[in-house]
């Protein structure tokens, strides 16, 4: 995804590496916000209206006002540093569109799940696919009101059943440098896993 025109990079530089990684979450939780707050172009956001087919089906208990959803995902692009290109990829949150979650996970480095904690059981359905994925990833508590002060880190790892090594780290979704420092976690997180997995495989060798 990353422009090969040479024209475009200085001489002696080479091009910077693209990695894509997934946002995950359940219906509702700020994923669409989450990229939007980070992307350095305009995002690509396939956000429909909401109609009354989804009556019954989405919980819409803790975002009564929530008039749309998106029906195929979300992209968005950040540079993190002179070697590194984000390339994000929002997952929709409803169960229907789970046929799109394998294809784009399929490539990624690892996943960003967003989390609400007043809907700890809605988030299970994306943490199962991105474990059965077998790729790292991070779980971030996206903040609402006096949330954070009830809900530790450690706290949402026990009611989520996380491993000790997954990252859990609270956020807002709608400041770029919170979901910055959410992606360089994620990042670093999924280049520990990566360089232990090769020492283990050369390990067996």
């Amino acid at each position: 995804m990353v422009s090969n025109d040479s024209a475009n990079t200085p001489i002696g530089r080479a091009e910077p590496t693209a990695v894509k990684l997934a946002v995950a979450g359940s219906f509702g939780v700020g994923k669409t916000t989450f990229i939007g707050s980070v992307s350095e172009i305009t995002p690509l956001s396939t956000e429909a209206e909401m109609t009354r087919a989804s009556i019954g089906v989405d919980d819409l208990s803790a975002t009564p006002h929530k008039r749309t959803t998106t029906v195929a995902f979300d992209y968005g692009r950040r540079t993190l540093d002179t070697d590194t290109v984000l390339h994000l990829f929002g997952v929709p949150g409803q169960q229907r569109f789970e046929e799109l979650w394998s294809r784009l996970f399929r490539g990624a480095l690892g996943a960003v799940v967003l989390v609400d904690t007043r809907r700890f059981d809605a988030s299970f359905p994306a943490l199962d696919r991105v474990e059965e994925a077998q790729m790292p990833f991070v779980v971030a508590h996206n903040v609402w009101h006096d949330e954070d002060a009830r809900h530790s880190p450690e706290k949402i790892r026990q009611h989520l059943t996380l491993q000790e090594q997954v990252p859990v780290m609270a956020c807002d979704a709608r400041q770029r440098d919170s979901v910055r420092q959410v992606l360089i976690t994620l990042v670093r997180y999924a280049g520990r896993h990566y360089a232990a997995r090769g020492r283990q495989e050369a390990g067996r060798a």
